[in-house]
């Protein structure tokens, strides 16, 4: 939308680019901020959640945009680099409008908000919520199949009302296509209420991939308010071992009834992985790495190598053994690696490209240990093994980092890019600001 045009509705502005006058990428827009107003007047927007360096999100107040076009938010390049804080006259847009049930004042009737629209006033620097895009019918098939309309803000009521059930489809919608990382910032970033709605709206492996990038609260909060079937469900649908951190965060009689409701087949790896001490390599390890027989050929590994959805540490090696496949397998005869089998032809048995000079961990090899190890022979993934030399799970470069980081690390590389910004104005200082 160009800077001359009416009216920008927020979903079309999520996500999109900030950049400074010179053309520097400053973050992404992660929501709108506004202040409700009493009667019917149009809310004022106040300015934009900004998400910039190691995901720390920051205020940009309207005053400082001085575009909004082409996908883009173009900013004086005035940015105060302090965390954004909601405060308590404040409405975060995205995240507590959409989905909300509000009343057409002419007729009385329920409609469910999609969108609202932004509209920039001629004095060129205050922005408004003007516009509602809603659909009638509360839910369910009526809901997809309702007429939709946009109407003046001064036609709905509601927005100022606390509610119980709000829905989140239109919001998910909006960050449809975040990655699983960005999702959780986004949610870490919600009010309680808030988060545990959208988290009930995501499917049990959406979610699931969600979970396993928040923090611990955030995780133990969220699983606590699913139902406990459906809890079951998610912690299934989570890698084994941040399902088992994550169980390991609840008190012991939770945690046992969950595993009782898991599958036996599901549950079983983590009763295992809760054995081990939390910092070790049996603590760390993943369950499922990718395991094959020394029969199985070249064309085999790489159709494994090549599923979408298995982490990039885990598909960069395969690894053999005995029967059983499923760990703890038989006897580990060693690894293969990804670009080994890209040298070898189709029809080649991994059992003659093995790499045994890489000797296997056992399960209580410490942190040190195995941060050495990796960094030692540039490898991502590292065998574990039991004394009966069956292989256990892997241990991957990025669980190491996530137990190596101290849990403040994103905002700790935070605080270092504000201390290079020393000569930043303090943009929610200026006066109208905020």
């Amino acid at each position: 939308m160009a800077l001359g045009a009416p009216r920008v509705f927020v979903s079309h502005l999520s996500g999109i680019a900030v950049f400074d006058p010179v053309g520097d990428q400053v973050g992404r827009v992660r929501d709108v901020v506004a202040m409700l107003r009493v009667g019917n007047l149009p809310p004022r927007v106040l300015g934009l959640v900004v998400e910039v360096v190691s995901r720390r999100r920051v205020f940009l107040p309207m005053t400082r945009v001085t575009g909004v076009e082409s996908g883009q938010v173009i900013t004086t390049g005035v940015v105060n680099l302090r965390r954004f804080e909601q405060r308590p006259a404040e409405t975060l847009v995205l995240g507590e409008l959409l989905d909300r049930q509000v009343t057409l004042v002419e007729t009385g009737e329920k409609v469910t908000v999609l969108d609202v629209g932004l509209t920039r006033l001629p004095s060129r620097r205050d922005w408004l919520i003007d516009k509602v895009f809603v659909r009638r019918g509360r839910g369910g098939a009526l809901r997809r199949r309702g007429e939709t309309l946009t109407v003046e803000w001064s036609a709905v009521t509601g927005f100022s009302l606390e509610e119980e059930e709000q829905g989140a489809a239109n919001l998910l919608a909006v960050f449809d296509r975040l990655r699983p990382a960005d999702l959780a910032n986004v949610l870490h970033h919600l009010s309680a209420k808030r988060r545990g709605e959208v988290a009930a709206a995501l499917d049990d492996d959406r979610l699931a991939d969600v979970l396993e990038e928040l923090p611990d609260d955030d995780q133990v909060e969220i699983l606590r308010k699913l139902k406990d079937e459906r809890a079951a469900d998610v912690l299934e649908a989570m890698a084994p071992d941040d399902a088992a951190d994550l169980l390991s965060e609840l008190p012991e009689k939770d945690m046992e009834r969950l595993l009782r409701l898991m599958e036996p087949q599901d549950a079983a790896p983590l009763r295992r992985l809760l054995t081990y001490e939390e910092h070790t390599a049996g603590g760390i390890m993943t369950t499922e790495p990718i395991v094959l027989r020394p029969d199985a050929t070249v064309a085999d590994a790489l159709a494994r190598v090549r599923v979408e959805d298995l982490p990039a540490p885990l598909a960069a090696q395969v690894y053999v053994c005995r029967p059983p496949e499923e760990t703890p397998t038989g006897k580990y005869l060693g690894l293969a690696h990804f670009q080994r089998l890209l040298r070898e032809p189709p029809g080649t048995l991994v059992g003659s490209v093995v790499d045994t000079d890489l000797r296997p961990l056992p399960p209580d090899t410490p942190l040190p240990t195995l941060t050495s190890y990796l960094a030692a022979y540039n490898i991502v993934s590292v065998p574990v093994v039991d004394e009966s030399g069956s292989l256990l799970g892997a241990v991957t470069v990025d669980d190491v980092l996530d137990h190596l980081l101290p849990d403040d690390w994103r905002e700790a590389a935070a605080r270092q890019a504000i201390g290079r910004g020393d000569l930043l104005e303090d943009a929610r200082g200026v006066a109208g600001d905020r």
